[in-house]
């Protein structure tokens, strides 16, 4: 390919995204991933047994299908094959003493089933909902677009002028209140405060984070209105799709292509040199990289606008799944066709679990999250049979001991390390399903360093792309001192899950720099 308006490094779904609006608009575009297959975290495998297909990592695209990413390219990845399934229960949560509270996506059988545990905890609902559903415009394009920008601030002016700065400065004080602060002020029932409190860990925060309270009422909104879509036949269809889209406007991709060099000349990012030797040359690089890979690796230390140094990484995932011989016998009601159970006990002992990891303990009691992609999707397994895709979202990066004292550890997540903590995890979801030991099959962990093996990205086994706390997030995202996706390189662009507007399956950066490229 000669003439290349824009290298892309790195092919999950902020490259993709980015990848697929300019080869649509006709630029000249080559993606280059050092794996042996596009996706970064979206990628689907027999993990298991054959036949049984398995999510890796990534397995809800709720924010990508809520997201204007979607809103532009949806039509023509659903040509070439994306297409997701639905659950009307999108979440739950499930406790120690065996009850579970349902979600789904109707508000108002919500709201009564909220009422009916302390009145007044429904009505409480529809006013969070509500009030994100009023503000959506707003807050959404706070959540998404460049925030260093006109339109932005023109934003910001129309919400002060419409408002008044009183009442403007009191909903940002709102948005900034902790999920604990929030829950334990307005909802009574320990059910409602245990379905929600686990949620605050999916965007990398804890209970007692800053904007963690504003957060969840965002994914409790989102998971009304989109539920917690899984895409047939695995996150790894995705990828596919946009493979399809790329290749059919004249894009490439290449994989098994480690970029080790991006070449700057007078100034500008003019290319980059492969592991392979080879020179290649663009208008435009996009790195879609941890900020220590960018700066300390592919730029070599030069170029940094702060220290790599101080960019904190947040806990670590750790991954199990699961081949069933039978459907789950779910000990608690009604969680047959639920998308994702939270296996928690509430506000503290999801505090308690990530407080610990992020100590370096292994959690005595780890909050656990446990997808059905199954019942979403019928061709994940054999008929008659299931799998399960379980997160336990507060694992150590790095391994200090073990909170209950039980499993010795050597600082590492070694193999035996890894099963030992994969077995209490068993242990607690054994508890909540009755026909478990007799119907289970077989059993695949990861553990945040297995993670970090299979995407350079994932630092320490952290899928958010660096902690989300608010001194590195919105306008400090990765470092203070940039400029939304922009770099000191002129035609240099950061995007990824450390960048704004952060970690998931949106595809947020990736839009927003390809619109500004002109896409």
């Amino acid at each position: 390919m000669v003439g290349l308006d824009h290298i892309i490094v790195g092919s999950g779904i902020n490259a993709l995204v980015a990848a697929a609006m300019l080869a649509r608009k006709g630029d000249k575009v080559l993606v280059l991933e050092r794996e042996d297959r596009i996706g970064g975290c979206m990628a689907t495998d027999q993990l298991t047994l054959p036949g049984f297909h398995h999510d890796v990592m990534a397995a809800t695209f709720v924010l990508f299908l809520t997201g204007p990413a979607h809103g532009a390219l949806g039509d023509d990845l659903a040509k070439y094959g994306l297409e997701f399934c639905h659950s009307a229960q999108p979440t739950a949560v499930l406790r120690p003493n065996g009850h579970a509270l349902v979600y789904s996506q109707n508000r108002d059988a919500n709201a009564a089933a909220f009422n009916a545990l302390s009145q007044g905890d429904g009505d409480q609902l529809r006013g969070d909902i509500g009030g994100i559903e009023h503000d959506a415009d707003f807050l959404f394009s706070l959540l998404g677009q460049p925030l260093w920008s006109r339109s932005v601030a023109v934003l910001l002016a129309k919400q002060v002028w419409k408002h008044g700065l009183n009442n403007t400065k009191a909903w940002f004080g709102q948005a900034l209140e902790p999920a604990r602060g929030w829950l334990e002020t307005r909802y009574a029932s320990e059910d409602v405060q245990a379905l929600w409190a686990p949620w605050v860990l999916h965007v990398g925060l804890t209970p007692e984070a800053s904007y963690s309270g504003q957060m969840v009422r965002v994914i409790a909104f989102a998971l009304e209105a989109a539920g917690a879509p899984v895409v047939k036949g695995g996150a790894g269809q995705a990828a596919q799709a946009f493979r399809s889209l790329i290749e059919a406007h004249g894009g490439e991709i290449r994989t098994s292509a480690e970029v080790t060099r991006i070449l700057i000349r007078n100034g500008k990012a003019d290319g980059v040199e492969t592991a392979a030797g080879e020179t290649l040359h663009a208008k435009n690089v996009i790195a879609s990289t941890a900020p220590g890979q960018l700066y300390d690796g592919l730029l070599g230390g030069n170029h940094t606008p702060e220290s790599s140094k101080k960019f904190r990484y947040g806990r670590g995932n750790f991954q199990l799944h699961y081949a069933f011989d039978a459907p789950l016998d779910w000990a608690a009601e009604g969680l047959d066709n639920v998308a994702l159970i939270h296996l928690a006990d509430g506000i503290d002992s999801v505090s308690r679990s990530c407080n610990e990891a992020e100590r370096g303990m292994l959690p005595a009691v780890p909050t656990i999250c446990v997808g059905q992609p199954h019942r979403l999707d019928p061709t994940r397994c054999p008929d008659g049979k299931a799998v399960l895709w379980v997160q336990i979202p507060d694992a150590p990066r790095v391994i200090k001991g073990d909170a209950a004292g039980e499993i010795k550890t050597d600082g590492t997540w070694s193999e035996v390390t890894r099963e030992a903590f994969a077995d209490r995890i068993e242990a607690i979801l054994r508890a909540h399903i009755r026909n478990f030991d007799v119907a289970k099959l077989a059993r695949r962990a990861y553990s945040p360093s297995d993670l970090e093996a299979l995407n350079v990205n994932l630092v320490g086994g952290d899928p958010y792309g660096g902690a989300c706390a608010l001194d590195q997030f919105f306008v400090w995202r990765p470092f203070g001192s940039q400029v939304n996706n922009a770099t000191s390189v002129k035609g240099l662009y950061h995007i990824g899950a450390s960048t704004h507007p952060g970690p998931g399956l949106g595809g947020g950066s990736g839009f927003n720099v390809a619109k500004g490229l002109g896409a």
